[in-house]
């Protein structure tokens, strides 16, 4: 019997004790105490119970809750349970907000919560707009008009443009944009020395192009850190267009040579044509005067007639030098 007694009290004091674990989660007193003490007015079972069952934690609403209530700003549970099931960090909307109200800034709970929603940092974004960052430049390189490359890096002073963190570009077209600046300010100048003893001149005309349109942040100022002078780029693209001047040149005349040599090469074939077709009529002769002397259209006083003349043709040619030029042919 003591022993069935002592098994109850058992099974009691483990129902008691698991009653009370389930009852703590469902209802987290201690966090209700807190903000009881804190000010902040929640219910145990619409509010704390609810959010166990909405699968939303009650410290990471109530914590933030008490935050901003002690910090003046008064928000309602809903609002932040709401930006928690979106996906969003409360408790930076929370610190954002704080901060944003110590500095004076417009800034509410709904364009806060936009922000954070939109995947930036809500908090970065108060806190450089109140203490500004810098963004360098990686370095610039741009040829000014007599030829000579120059590159330059530029530190560019931003403040976050709150109205403008929805839907704004961020630092990649604020950088490219500067750059865009310095190349077209180098490129107008008229040498690189000028550019060399005023690089603010560089800063004064990027500045004054408005670059921060559309982009979430304002620019304080553009401050050219570096100039360096790089290569004659002129000088290289003089000899570049020489060299190819050249090759074309010389391609050009390789082509007249090989037609200048093909065109020689058919003179030749022509005369060779020829000389063969006299040295093919010359061999038809004998048979031609044999055939006439058969014929009887050639007598045997005509041929040596025909010969006499060519002997003394022959002579009348050595005697005028026409031997030479015969021979040379």
């Amino acid at each position: 019997m003591e022993s069935l007694l002592t098994t109850s009290g058992l099974f009691l004091i483990a129902l008691i004790f698991l009653s009370l674990v389930v009852f703590m989660y469902f209802i987290p007193l201690g966090l209700w105490i807190t903000a009881y003490f804190s000010g902040v007015r929640v219910k145990l079972v619409r509010d704390l119970m609810g959010m166990r069952l909405r699968k939303v934690p009650p410290v990471l609403i109530i914590r933030p809750l008490i935050t901003a209530h002690k910090a003046g700003i008064f928000l309602t549970t809903p609002q932040l349970e709401a930006h928690y099931l979106a996906g969003g960090q409360v408790q930076k909307v929370v610190n954002a907000l704080i901060s944003a109200d110590k500095a004076n800034i417009d800034l509410n709970f709904e364009r806060a919560t936009a922000i954070d929603l939109a995947g930036r940092d809500v908090l970065e974004a108060v806190q450089v707009s109140v203490n500004p960052k810098v963004i360098e430049t990686p370095p610039v390189s741009a040829v000014a008009k007599d030829g000579i490359q120059v590159r330059a890096i530029a530190r560019v002073t931003v403040r976050a443009n709150i109205e403008r963190l929805v839907g704004g570009a961020g630092e990649e077209t604020i950088i490219a944009r500067v750059g865009e600046g310095i190349v077209s300010t180098i490129g107008s100048s008229e040498t690189h020395k000028g550019v060399l003893e005023n690089p603010d001149s560089i800063s004064k005309v990027v500045l004054s192009k408005g670059l921060d349109s559309g982009t979430a942040f304002e620019i304080l100022s553009i401050d050219i850190a570096d100039v360096d002078v790089g290569e004659n780029i002129g000088a290289k693209l003089q000899t570049d267009q020489a060299d190819a001047d050249l090759k074309i040149a010389q391609a050009k005349a390789e082509e007249r040579r090989a037609a200048a040599v093909a065109h020689e090469q058919e003179m030749k074939a022509a005369v060779q044509e020829q000389r063969a077709k006299v040295v093919a009529a010359e061999a038809e002769i004998p048979l031609a005067m044999a055939e006439a002397f058969r014929k009887g259209h050639l007598g045997v006083m005509d041929y040596y007639n025909l010969r006499n003349v060519e002997a003394d043709t022959h002579m009348r040619r050595s005697i005028g030098g026409g031997e030479s030029g015969e021979s040379k042919k």
